[in-house]
């Protein structure tokens, strides 16, 4: 692979690194009242257009293939929003002992919290040869989940640190989340054939407004002296992240291909991807509404920020053993079944 292809690749990853650099060399561009104006620039419009964008790209009419493996879906569902934000809570109160800045502590508890990402789980599905069909489906309907729990469990979790009454941020999320993305569904019922044709890199458009969203979020952080990061928080931040997700995917594969759960092997990868990953197409613009003038939101969002790049890349180095597992444990299926069938 060339250079090029490698940056063309990765580049939402140099990206993040280039937005956090250029914030730290001049926060005032970015900053609430600066030349940006990212109160309405980002507070309305960016987080409006990635929903919008996000209502236009999902396939809601490729979901009714996987609407009927309705155990299968609760458990991913009830694993990544309900099971993993008690077990990161559960770290964060033995992590709160150690010198880690507490607001990464926070940040992590916010990682926790998230739906799973609309995209990655089911691209990582689809490398492996597992049920691509539940993986869309649980990306799909875990955003839509998320819309409406994420945020409680931000302010269950962590509180509304701004001075936002709690009516005050789910009507912002409905004008600047649930009414982009219904509009954006109405408009590709309308229009879906025109939209597949033009094959539209929804992806990419979401991820390069959310790097302006990345970048007016540090430049807040930037401007404040007291948002300091030190190095030993951020090196711990990048571990603990490494080892929650290796722990999420362990647990998620030991339990889901245990016999009595009766999940095919090609379930389990699904399980495996959407019930460990998180959005941060996401969940970047609802801490934006739910912490909105936070003086520490972007340490807040580092985790996150960590989460995503090392979902993809362990993903991305687990898919060629993961597909060598399938393989040979739908082998051994396919051999027991045919004993049986010789046997009876």
């Amino acid at each position: 692979m060339t250079i090029l292809a490698k940056i063309k690749r990765n580049w939402f990853l140099i990206g993040i690194v280039l937005v956090i650099t250029l914030a730290k060399l001049d926060p005032d561009i970015g900053i609430k009242g600066g030349p940006l104006r990212p109160e309405i620039t980002v507070k309305f419009i960016a987080v409006s257009v990635i929903f919008f964008n996000s209502g236009l790209s999902l396939k809601t009419e490729e979901l009714a293939s996987a609407l009927l493996q309705v155990r299968l879906h609760c458990f991913v569902q009830g694993f990544t929003l309900m099971l993993v934000p008690c077990l990161v809570q559960l770290l964060v109160n033995i992590l709160e002992y150690s010198s880690i800045s507490p607001w990464l502590l926070k940040g992590l508890l916010v990682v926790g919290c998230m739906p799973p990402p609309v995209s990655s789980a089911v691209i990582l599905t689809k490398a492996v040869g597992g049920n691509e069909a539940a993986a869309i489906f649980n990306s799909a309907f875990g955003s839509f989940l998320g819309i409406v729990i994420t945020p409680v469990l931000l302010l269950l979790f962590l509180g509304s640190s701004s001075s936002v009454p709690f009516m005050s941020i789910f009507g912002q999320l409905s004008m600047t989340v649930v009414v982009p993305l219904v509009i954006g569904q109405i408009v590709r019922g309308f229009a879906k054939e025109r939209i597949t044709r033009a094959n539209i890199p929804f992806g990419s458009i979401s991820s390069a407004i959310l790097l302006v969203i990345i970048y007016t979020t540090f430049c807040d952080t930037f401007s404040n002296k007291d948002a300091a990061i030190d190095t030993f928080s951020l090196l711990s931040t990048v571990l603990i992240v490494f080892m929650v997700q290796v722990v999420l995917l362990s647990l998620t594969f030991y339990v889901s291909s245990r016999p009595w759960m009766s999940f095919q092997p090609a379930d389990t990868v699904a399980i495996m991807f959407c019930a460990t990953h998180k959005s941060l197409t996401l969940g970047i613009p609802m801490l934006k509404i739910v912490f909105m003038g936070h003086a520490h939101l972007s340490l807040i969002s580092v985790p996150l920020l960590i989460y995503h790049p090392t979902q993809i890349l362990l993903g991305g180095c687990l898919v060629p053993v993961v597909k060598n597992w399938m393989l040979n444990a739908q082998k051994q299926r396919s051999n027991r079944s045919t004993r049986q069938h010789i046997t009876i």
